[in-house]
């Protein structure tokens, strides 16, 4: 009975330290995991209460009010991360970060509830996180001359989003259908990535205004392009389009359109009643150019300013009028006279 009675205690006291050594192992790795998650998206693993707060008041110190709102600002400074203690300024409604070699959003990002503009341009960022669908209220994402090579689905959820840039990521060549759902956005930057067509959800966005697809690998463009009735300003230079479908002249709000640097080898004849399209304003504004494509016909317009003080400026207003709307209407009207065999040609 004795030895039973002594190896019943010897158990419990086993069990007992048992017990203590698993709770007090349990303990050690809660700490752990509380400390991973306050300096984890940073990537900084067991980042000390004393360094949060240096970090902290360091952000505090980029803070600026401007109209208002409540501006995150970093110019030129190393901050490959975002660290998690930026989730104490909720607050902020605009974070500007520019040339700071940013290599990712946080997947944090969507507790930001209150932010309106998001310009992470010029970094090195490689991803849109899921949870950006969870800003609600975004306004503006600027995401241009990145390293992003795709965009979430999730961002459809972004529906006060009105600005969208993504010029120069190079490898982007694709957007997600959900896309379309982006009822409000008018500005969409897509220039300089590698697009060989326009996706179907830009045709069907209600609001848009302003696309630029300028510098990627389009061939063709949608034959329902008319479906973008709001559209005023189609950047297209540098692609490599042969032809131009004929229901771009039912753009009746189309004001600038430039398609130089393509392979265009015809202009349609509708084209000639789209009285928005411009050549003689200032430069950026309401405008058509055809330069630098190998048109079937040889048109040539004589300059009209042979003497004007500012030089350079004219030499800008006399490249837009040879290949701008006078340029575009002579040419449909000697392509008109050659079909129908005009001995007057």
């Amino acid at each position: 009975m004795v030895g039973v009675a002594g190896y019943g205690s010897v158990s419990s006291i086993k069990a007992l330290w048992e017990t203590r050594i698993r709770r007090n192992k349990e303990e050690q790795q809660e700490e752990q995991k509380r400390r991973t998650d306050r300096g984890g998206a940073t990537g900084r693993l067991g980042v000390g209460f004393w360094e949060d707060r240096a970090v902290l008041a360091q952000l505090k110190q980029k803070l600026q009010n401007e109209d208002g709102r409540l501006i995150l600002r970093i110019e030129q400074e190393e901050w490959k991360s975002l660290p998690g203690c930026l989730v104490q300024l909720s607050q902020v409604q605009e974070w500007r970060i520019h040339r700071t070699g940013l290599h990712n959003i946080p997947h944090f990002i969507g507790t930001f509830q209150n932010l309106l503009v998001i310009d992470l341009s010029r970094n090195g960022v490689a991803e849109i996180p899921e949870q950006i669908g969870k800003l609600t209220r975004l306004r503006e994402l600027l995401l241009s001359y990145n390293r992003i090579q795709s965009v979430p689905e999730e961002l459809a959820g972004c529906e006060c989003l009105e600005r969208l840039e993504l010029a120069m990521n190079r490898d982007l060549n694709q957007l997600p259908d959900q896309l379309r759902n982006l009822t409000r956005l008018q500005h969409l930057d897509l220039s300089m990535n590698d697009f060989s067509e326009v996706p179907d959800c830009l045709v069907a966005l209600p609001a848009l205004q302003w696309l630029d697809m300028g510098g990627n690998h389009l061939e063709k463009l949608p034959e329902d392009i008319h479906r973008m009735e709001k559209l005023h300003t189609l950047w297209l230079q540098r692609n490599e389009l042969q032809e131009l479908p004929q229901n771009i002249s039912r753009m009746d709000r189309l004001d600038t359109l430039v398609v130089s640097g393509n392979r265009l080898r015809d202009i349609p004849p509708l084209m000639e009643d789209m009285s928005n399209l411009r050549s003689d304003v200032s430069f950026w504004s309401r405008f058509v150019n055809f330069r630098d494509n190998p048109l079937t016909l040889d048109v040539t317009l004589t300059s009209r300013r042979m003497e004007d003080e500012d030089e350079d400026e004219d030499e800008n207003e006399d490249d837009r009028e040879m290949f701008g709307r006078e340029f575009m209407l002579t040419y449909i009207q000697e392509a008109r006279k050659r079909a129908n065999n005009d001995p007057s040609e």
